[in-house]
């Protein structure tokens, strides 16, 4: 399985056209008409339509890519809670496991936003729930969103806390570096903490 995904990750891939992928069209669509948590069906399709082809290179399954999509969008704009970047929790996925939501670190982290074993208890949640994508980017985007709120936006120190790496610059380094990959509109208004 490891081999697989580094194979997967290090084997350059052609970016098709979205626009001609038969298989997107439909799963795009259902999505689209799924999502409640979009204002309206605008904000939809082009979130999806931005980022469904920077996704594919990691998630080759179109059901798979717009599980994940539409979960990010939704945990992002939560009503009642502070505003996630969702450019930033792409990032963190990618960096924390290449989108593989049955990745498990050497620390226990499980899931596509790495989420530690004891976290599900704390959030009213089971332990097996940590490799379904709906659960795990609640969960990690839940964590993110506190240690946001923690530091004052300082997205650094956030990060550094999010992975228990304090004092090593290199995974927000490499967070930030990947956001500047998976930046839209929506990611604006932290666009000057991303300096910090």
């Amino acid at each position: 399985m490891l081999a697989a995904l580094l194979i997967a990750l290090l084997t350059p891939q052609a970016r098709a056209d979205q626009q001609r992928d038969a298989a997107l069209g439909p799963v795009v669509q259902r999505a689209i008409s799924q999502a409640q948590c979009f204002a309206d069906r605008y904000d939809a399709a082009v979130w999806y339509t931005l980022m469904a082809p920077r996704l594919k290179r990691f998630v080759p399954d179109p059901a798979g890519r717009m599980a994940i999509l539409q979960q990010v969008y939704c945990e992002t704009h939560r009503p009642g809670e502070a505003k996630l970047p969702p450019g930033l929790v792409m990032a963190v996925m990618q960096v924390e496991s290449g989108f593989n939501r049955w990745a498990v670190s050497s620390a226990g982290a499980v899931g596509l936003m790495q989420v530690m074993p004891y976290w599900p208890m704390k959030l009213g949640m089971k332990g097996w729930e940590l490799v379904h994508v709906a659960p795990n980017i609640r969960m990690g985007c839940a964590i993110l969103r506190f240690y946001l709120q923690y530091t004052h936006n300082d997205v650094r120190l956030a990060l550094e806390k999010y992975n228990g790496s304090v004092g090593h610059p290199e995974y927000p380094d490499r967070v930030l570096t990947d956001w500047a990959r998976w930046s839209g509109a929506d990611d604006l208004g932290f666009a000057s903490a991303k300096a910090r």
